[in-house]
């Protein structure tokens, strides 16, 4: 009985850090699936940049592990990732979804309606 509760897999924080290193590969990989003339054109810094900040995050992780307590690296890396998943990826999905600029069935001259 004392093996099973010593699995990994029953530890909160175990999946805690599995999430955040989810979280970080999806925003890896969806940094490199993006043009590089959309970040340019957002304003945003480059693909290059991202990808390497993302990568570096990700890999720092699965070399040393998520530990989200003590870990200045994993936290960093974090925010790295909602940085581009709440400001970066909104501005370059904006540019590069179909018809230019997003829905615009319900725009009016001065915004939506």
């Amino acid at each position: 009985m004392g093996q099973i509760l010593g699995l990994h897999y029953l530890n909160p924080f175990w999946w805690v850090g599995v999430a955040i290193l989810g979280f970080k590969l999806f925003a890896l990989i969806d940094a490199a699936v993006r043009r590089e003339d959309a970040y340019r054109a957002a304003d945003k810094k480059t693909k290059g940049f991202w990808l390497a900040i993302l990568g570096a995050a990700f890999g720092l992780d699965l070399l040393f592990g998520v530990d989200l307590l003590y870990s200045f690296l994993t936290i960093a890396g974090l925010v790295a990732a909602i940085v581009y998943m709440v400001d970066v990826r909104p501005a370059i999905k904006e540019l590069t979804s179909r018809g230019g600029g997003g829905d615009r069935r319900n725009m009016g001259p001065y915004g939506p309606w």
